[in-house]
């Protein structure tokens, strides 16, 4: 007997992702630029290209550019050791940022990244100076789009959304999506649909059942 998946909430707008959530196992994935600031050891089995090969234990060099999973790049991060630097996904850095303030609203998201804001909300684990500029940037961006996103969910009642749905990132669809249902139980409760009771298959068995012997 199959069961619905129960959607799990994502935290990556915290300070930690929700690994019980799909949204953050697939967002934790995604591929950040990185740069060795040490020899790391036996990293090079998942870029041979870029070590001595077995005789050096699979040794990334020092200053190696590489791109590594959000979460490895979590996991290998730390302020005291210097274990390797983040660089900044474009997306992220001063020149998209000075887009998205003049309108947030031109820029296709989920194009850029699916997951824009919890992926931004987790480059702040990586304390770098432009941090207070990155989460103002997501918030001004969030709070520019919202409006819109809202409106069109309303708006937007029995159309195709595809083409607006599909510039937005993952987290926006989820609202748009909540917007419509929401208008979708209004409507229902206008129509006086919302507090409907119908029978259960069993009462209506049993009206069955009655009906036949009162016949027979």
């Amino acid at each position: 007997m199959s069961e619905a998946y129960f959607r799990v909430e994502s935290g990556a707008l915290g300070h930690e992702e929700n690994f019980l959530s799909l949204d953050d196992i697939l967002m934790s994935h995604e591929k950040l630029p990185v740069r060795t600031e040490i020899p790391i050891p036996r990293l090079g089995l998942f870029f041979p290209e870029r070590s001595g090969g077995a005789d050096t234990d699979n040794t990334i060099p020092q200053g190696s550019k590489l791109e590594l999973p959000l979460w490895l790049a979590k996991g290998l991060f730390d302020n005291k050791r210097r274990i390797l630097s983040v660089d900044l996904p474009k997306i992220y850095r001063e020149g998209w940022r000075t887009v998205f303030s003049a309108d947030a609203n031109v820029v296709d998201l989920h194009k850029m990244g699916p997951h824009f804001y919890g992926f931004g909300s987790q480059l702040l684990h990586f304390d770098s100076p432009e941090n207070t500029d990155i989460s103002q940037s997501l918030l001004q961006t969030f709070i520019g789009r919202f409006r819109r996103i809202m409106d069109s969910s309303q708006n937007a009642y029995n159309e195709d959304t595809s083409a607006l749905v599909a510039r937005l990132d993952e987290m926006e669809r989820g609202l748009f999506q909540t917007g419509q249902r929401g208008l979708n139980d209004f409507q229902c409760w206008e129509k006086g649909q919302a507090s409907q009771i119908t029978a259960s298959s069993l009462v209506q068995s049993y009206k069955k059942r009655k009906l036949t012997d009162t016949e027979n």
